[in-house]
């Protein structure tokens, strides 16, 4: 598990407060590109209630965080960001994102192994995330990773029926 930092030669990884500069910087590079992929060519015609609600299902409360991580690159730029949170008794992974110049460097696949690393030692029985179909680069980086597709959960059913879910399980018998 990442103690404190973890050095890679193309990258390091870092734990940080979710309330990190950079850490934002990261997720609002997310969100933007997101509403790219799934809002490219216009904008939505939903009921404004709507749009309100599935951005509540998206949120992530800080108090709800248990990790936030960083992939650094050698220059001290941020280039990759995940965060684990408990979701009532589940655990799981949100905000997994690479920026475009780190993509293909395996920053994914590190920060979800540390996800994952740190949910099991703390006992959780499984980890769970949702993604989308316009997110193709992360629905294979978790089939490569061993995560089962689930059915999707609380809270992204009403307004996000179409996602794609996953888990890992864990042994936690020892």
């Amino acid at each position: 598990m990442l103690e404190d930092r973890e050095t890679t030669a193309r990258f390091t990884l870092e734990s940080v407060k979710w309330s990190d500069p950079r850490a934002i910087a990261l997720r609002r590079a997310m969100d933007a590109d997101t509403e790219q992929r799934y809002n490219a060519g216009g904008a939505r015609h939903e009921d404004p209630a709507f749009t309100s609600k599935r951005a509540r299902a998206l949120a992530v409360a800080s108090s709800e965080v248990r990790a936030t991580l960083l992939a650094l690159a050698p220059d001290g730029d941020p280039i990759g960001h995940a965060v684990l949170r408990r979701l009532g008794i589940e655990w799981e992974l949100k905000k997994l994102f690479v920026t475009p110049r780190a993509r293909g460097m395996g920053v994914a696949t590190a920060l979800l192994v540390e996800a994952e690393t740190r949910a099991a030692a703390d006992g959780a029985p499984r980890l769970i995330l949702q993604t989308g179909e316009k997110q193709p680069e992360a629905i294979a980086l978790y089939l490569r990773n061993g995560f089962t597709r689930i059915p999707v959960y609380e809270p992204y059913i009403e307004t996000m029926a179409n996602s794609i879910c996953f888990e890992k399980t864990f042994d936690t018998q020892i």
